[in-house]
């Protein structure tokens, strides 16, 4: 007799499907945590481009005028702030728009691009109220979407 070496292929397909049934698993837990970072990072871009509007009305007396061309809506100027996150990378996953600006006020948001992200937009006031279309379903209304 022989003493031979070696898996069985039943033994084999016992150790594929562990490892299937493992990245079966742990797939949906990385791409939640990837989920999650972008929203900081959008976050953080949201709170950096409010700083920024608070310097432009410093200088200008008013929150209006910061977006392209002098506008008071849509993204903003490039010397104000970038329109994109994660400012510090190639690849983009939030468009940054002010969605109303005033003498006294305004209301950034940070919309997921092409539905990359996987929820809904991000904002932050002027008064600092941060609210978060948790669902998707275009509104902030709904219960638990009053804050990040």
């Amino acid at each position: 007799m022989h003493n031979q070496r070696g898996f069985t292929l039943l033994e084999l397909m016992v150790a594929v499907a562990i490892v299937g049934i493992l990245a079966a698993v742990a797939y949906p837990s990385y791409l939640g945590f990837i989920t999650d970072s972008r929203r900081s990072d959008a976050q953080s871009a949201l709170l950096s481009f409010a700083s920024a509007m608070e310097r432009f009305k410093s200088e200008q007396v008013t929150y209006a005028g910061a977006a392209n061309g002098g506008g008071d809506t849509g993204a903003p100027a490039a010397t104000v702030f970038p329109s994109q996150a994660p400012l510090s990378s190639n690849d983009k996953f939030y468009n940054l728009t002010i969605v109303s600006a005033a003498s006294l006020g305004f209301t950034l948001r940070a919309s997921p691009i092409n539905g990359q992200v996987g929820d809904g937009f991000l904002e932050i006031t002027s008064t600092g109220a941060r609210r978060w279309d948790v669902n998707n379903d275009g509104d902030t209304n709904d219960a638990g979407e009053n804050s990040w």
